[in-house]
């Protein structure tokens, strides 16, 4: 049996995320890990493609534009506070902070991220990290 645990949002980044952006990890159990992650003003993540995980993003503060592509189906959201994406695996994706205030999100990963340095392959995106 999995003991139950609690605890708080760490003060600073714990990781960096393979797309560059700042990870504070939070808990894991064995079907799925969850982490927030932050993406200063001006900001570009790189663009990426998990081998073998899936994600559930959740917008907490800022804005950003999320690019999407499978299976030769792409498109661009514009994510805002409340609302919530999928990155099923095997999507390229790339994010990039949208006005005066970091991107900020909890992201929910299952199977629980892997800790691989080879599990987000990059890929071209449609624009240059920064």
């Amino acid at each position: 049996m999995t003991r139950f645990q609690t605890i708080s949002l760490p003060d600073e980044p714990t990781a960096t995320a393979p797309d560059g952006s700042d990870v504070r990890v939070l808990l894991r159990l064995g079907g799925g890990s969850m982490a927030h992650f932050r993406l200063g003003v001006g900001r570009c993540s790189a663009a990426v493609r998990h081998r073998r995980v899936e994600e559930l993003w959740y917008a907490l503060e800022g804005r950003a534009l999320m690019w999407r592509s499978q299976g030769g189906v792409a498109e661009e959201v514009l994510l805002g506070p409340g609302m919530c994406v999928s990155i099923p695996c095997g999507t390229c994706f790339q994010f990039c902070t949208v006005g005066e205030v970091p991107f900020a999100a909890v992201a929910v990963t299952m199977p629980p991220w892997p800790g691989d340095d080879d599990e987000a392959e990059p890929v071209d995106g449609p624009w240059q990290p920064r």
